[in-house]
């Protein structure tokens, strides 16, 4: 991006938009820092106003302090080693000797300590990004610049100390490989800029390190799923041709990008991430390689299996299906352009990558860019459970039983659990939020920092719901949000994940709100969305009608129209399960 780019974009933003501030701390001028960062967080945020405060130039702890007691909830920090001791930036005119650098070590070490201190008067809510130097150390050290000195060496260590208290703190940091790796030091620093304005960096380099701040500060939201070939994707070879022990994926057979894929597969599936398989294969061949000791994606991570001669847009239906998400959260990853264009064609919000082969540099990219699409900033406990919840859900389709699905219900040992004081603590209720869309009452989305201070308010209420059956635990499935205004609960957010369709639990939010607050009505800020069909039925069944727009449910026709529930119900305050609640 160019700095007459970010200028447009800045100007372009709605008047009327809802304000997004963020505050900038650093202690070089921010000049093109700033309008980068401003730029980059509006094409984020379209529909929202940026705006941007800034410190005092050379005082970057104070300036911090000073956010801090402004109850600044987003900041940016981005700090350099004149940041540290102004002795460690070519800009200062301080002596320097072998005598002083004790000094500066020390100095370094309090001024670390205190911006330590300094980011822990932010309220629990703010979001704080910081990005830790980036930029190269003065040529003042005794060795020659290819052999690091003990001195440097003691600032590294300082500074990968720091990090890691922050990151431990709930801080976001950047990560300095993914800018080093870009950019030689030449390229980062800006000697000129430096020494006549105050401006350490390039501007090209502005730009990168901005747009990476940027999607520290509004994340995108991760795939939730990747869909991947077999045969020269997986492995190397055909399996149907050379058997399950002619395939491979280890370096003695230059396969080995095969596997560092295979290894990058099951680190995602083991954190969350869905990982099925779309291939034109012998399903029975398929699995003696799954079987194999040495294959690095074991068959528990993978679900599910797809393999037929049919079209692979048909396997990719039939995985959405049982994953039930959208297309447009799912890669499909395959070595044939033909296979990519087919399934792209039939599903259009498929994100489509080739796996190319014997291109290394490419083949290392395609991993870093598989990475980057499937990234979370945090991991809840529902991550470690979802495959198995989703395994679970098709066995149950599976069971061909002749039990009716009110038996099924009245048979399924269901504990629902309501907890009213973590909404806000629980990064896993944002993360429904802002992934949820099927049963999802408005669409809309939240930054960190605006859901922590609607459920600051006052007269806010909130609900995390979590639930377990006799088939397995779902964990945290589903978030409401609102505020009380007298006898009425006005409900500004409701999701919950597909994972708990058909249980009735979206009837007993609606209960456990009208008996746990005592109310006559619940209002709902209900807006139609292209992906909240799921949600449009249950209101329309509730209210006997299609609903337009925001609507209101009394608790007289809820109490009409409410089926069985069979439901345990527990309170957040792990009290006796509360009795089963049913229809009057």
């Amino acid at each position: 991006m160019k700095i007459s780019e970010a200028l447009k974009i800045i100007q372009g933003a709605p008047e009327e938009g809802n304000p997004f501030p963020i505050a900038v701390a650093c202690g070089f001028t921010p000049l093109h820092l700033e309008t980068f960062l401003c730029a980059h967080l509006q094409l984020a945020l379209p529909g929202r106003k940026v705006t941007s405060l800034t410190g005092l130039y050379g005082d970057l702890a104070n300036t911090i302090e000073g956010f801090a007691g402004q109850q600044i909830r987003n900041l940016v920090v981005a700090i350099e080693w004149g940041d540290l001791d102004p002795r460690l930036s070519c800009r200062a005119s301080a002596r320097w000797n072998q005598n002083t650098i004790s000094d500066v070590l020390n100095s370094v070490r309090s001024a670390l300590a205190r911006l330590g201190k300094s980011f822990g008067l932010f309220p629990a809510g703010a979001k704080v990004v910081v990005s830790m130097p980036t930029l190269p150390l003065p040529p003042f050290f005794h060795t020659p610049s290819w052999q690091i000195s003990e001195p440097e060496s003691c600032l590294d260590q300082m500074v990968s100390d720091f990090r890691t208290q922050l990151l431990r703190s709930g801080l976001l940091v950047a990560n300095p490989a993914c800018l080093i790796e870009k950019f030689a030091p030449e390229e980062r620093y800006s000697f000129k800029s430096d020494l006549l304005l105050g401006l350490p960096y390039s501007v090209t380099f502005s730009d990168a390190l901005a747009s990476v701040l940027a999607r520290l500060l509004c994340p995108v939201s991760p795939k939730k799923g990747i869909i991947t070939d077999l045969d020269d994707t997986l492995w190397s070879g055909l399996v149907g041709e050379v058997g399950a022990e002619g395939i491979s994926w280890d370096v003695p057979n230059h396969s080995g990008l095969h596997g560092l894929y295979q290894s990058l597969l099951a680190s995602l599936s083991s954190s969350g991430i869905l990982v099925g398989v779309a291939s034109k294969n012998d399903s029975e061949i398929v699995n003696k390689a799954f079987e194999r000791s040495d294959i690095l994606l074991q068959k528990e991570y993978v679900f599910p299996i797809e393999t037929h001669w049919g079209p692979k847009s048909q396997s990719v239906s039939r995985i959405l299906r049982a994953w039930n998400v959208g297309a447009d959260s799912v890669i499909f990853v395959d070595d044939n352009p033909m296979e990519l264009a087919e399934v792209a064609a039939a599903h259009p919000g498929v994100e489509c990558v080739q796996f190319v082969q014997n291109d290394y540099p490419a083949g290392y990219a395609m991993l870093g860019r598989i990475r980057d699409l499937c990234g979370k900033q945090k991991l809840s406990s529902e991550d470690y459970i979802r495959l198995e919840s989703i395994r679970q859900s098709a066995s149950l389709d599976r069971t061909g039983d002749d039990s009716t699905p009110e038996q099924f219900l009245q048979q399924a040992n269901a504990v629902v659990r309501f907890d009213n004081h973590n909404a806000a603590a629980d990064s896993r209720a944002l993360e429904l939020v802002n992934k949820t869309n099927q049963f999802n009452l408005n669409g809309i989305r939240y930054t960190e920092s605006d859901w922590s201070a609607e459920l600051s308010r006052l007269d806010t209420q909130s609900l995390l719901v979590s639930y377990s059956d006799r088939f397995g635990l779902l964990g945290k499935i589903a978030v409401m949000m609102g505020r009380m205004d007298g006898n009425t609960f006005h409900v500004r957010v409701w999701v919950m994940s597909c994972r708990a369709f058909s249980r009735r639990i979206e009837y007993l939010c609606l209960k456990t709100c009208f008996e746990r607050y005592r109310i006559d009505q619940i209002k709902m800020d209900f807006v139609a969305t292209p992906k909240n069909g799921p949600f449009q039925e249950f209101l329309t069944h509730v209210l006997g009608g299609k609903p337009e727009g925001p609507t209101v449910i009394t608790r007289e026709r809820f109490e009409n129209v409410c089926p069985e529930l069979y439901h345990a119900v527990h309170d957040g305050e792990n009290r006796a399960p509360l009795p089963a609640m049913t229809r009057a």
